[in-house]
């Protein structure tokens, strides 16, 4: 146990050495070499055949022995020169949501004459590879997946940039550690009710009147007897779009009278998890429709909206939540 917990203090003191950049040039400084297994073969190969070779003069015993450190001695040349000089560039990442593996576009430039070939990449310890090769004085584009485990602004993990070109019995790796972050929903509820009733609007003279659950708005759910004219086309051509297939209906006598406000306690949950889960939902929902709609939380307060903006607002403030 004080081994495993001696290499881990190491491993976490050499990261934090490591510095925070979104563009990394790799060069001799950063990158490193150690011969794999297959290395450690072939040099208790070539010792065997030297010392066979020493014990029975065999001219052709000594040709096949230095002609094999050679070619070995030429592969640890290419294969740390197929890093080195390399430039790696990563994309500020989306958003994603809970659960959903969060995908990083990295772009490898290559300013040398010659091509780079079996340039891998993934985050540090998955084991999880992305090849590429780099053409000569051009870009390779690569994608590495990772699953963040909560929501909020989450740092990119440390990335292995490696290869093993071109005979395999040396590894040339470089840590990278990007600077930026990602942004990560919550998770949305899965089966989530209807959305909450809307609320009068302030100052409203209809503050006293009823209404069925889910109108707001100047919408409500269709009902079976709306003629064609009352159906909100645009709204269920969104709707048709995300595959929900919902249609909602115009209800002149009840729009500009209600307001739809996503609140915490409309939710009817005290884990605060489970209630960020069911607001994430209703703001999907909500964007689904094409509805104008607000957020309310204890110290947070998004003002009504619509549409891409407002959907990212609100699902941006559930997450620092």
């Amino acid at each position: 146990m004080p081994r495993f917990s001696l290499r881990t203090h190491w491993q976490r003191w050499w990261m934090a050495r490591l510095p925070l950049t979104d563009q990394l040039l790799l060069t001799q400084r950063n990158v490193y070499i150690l011969p794999t297994g297959a290395g450690w073969m072939l040099a208790l190969t070539l010792l065997v055949l030297l010392v066979a070779s020493i014990n029975f003069q065999l001219n052709l015993g000594y040709l096949l022995t230095f002609l094999l450190a050679g070619s070995a001695a030429v592969g640890v040349h290419l294969c740390h020169g197929t890093l080195r000089g390399l430039q790696l560039h990563l994309s500020p990442p989306e958003p994603q949501f809970l659960g959903t593996p969060t995908t990083l576009q990295i772009q490898l430039h290559n300013t040398r004459a010659s091509v780079r070939h079996a340039v891998a990449l993934a985050v540090h310890g998955s084991g999880q590879w992305a090849w590429a090769d780099v053409p000569a004085q051009g870009s390779a584009g690569v994608q590495i997946a990772f699953a963040a485990t909560r929501r909020g602004l989450q740092r990119i993990p440390v990335l292995t940039a490696q290869t093993l070109y071109p005979l395999g019995t040396f590894r040339v790796w470089a840590l990278w550690r990007p600077q930026a972050q990602v942004l990560v929903y919550p998770r949305p509820e899965p089966g989530a009710p209807a959305l909450p009733p809307g609320q009068p609007r302030d100052g409203s003279a209809m503050a006293a009147s009823t209404r069925a659950e889910g109108e707001f708005d100047g919408v409500r759910a269709y009902r079976q007897g709306d003629t064609l004219r009352q159906i909100a086309w645009k709204k269920a051509a969104k709707a048709w779009a995300a595959g929900s297939g919902e249609l909602v209906s115009r209800d002149g006598q009840q729009a500009q009278r209600h307001e739809l406000w996503l609140d915490g306690a409309a939710t009817g949950m005290h884990d605060v998890e489970a209630r960020i889960a069911r607001l994430a939902a209703w703001v999907l929902q909500a964007d689904r429709l094409g509805l104008d709609y607000g957020l309310r939380l204890p110290g947070l307060h998004i003002a009504q909206g619509s549409g891409a903006a407002q959907r990212h607002r609100c699902l941006e403030a559930l997450a620092l939540y």
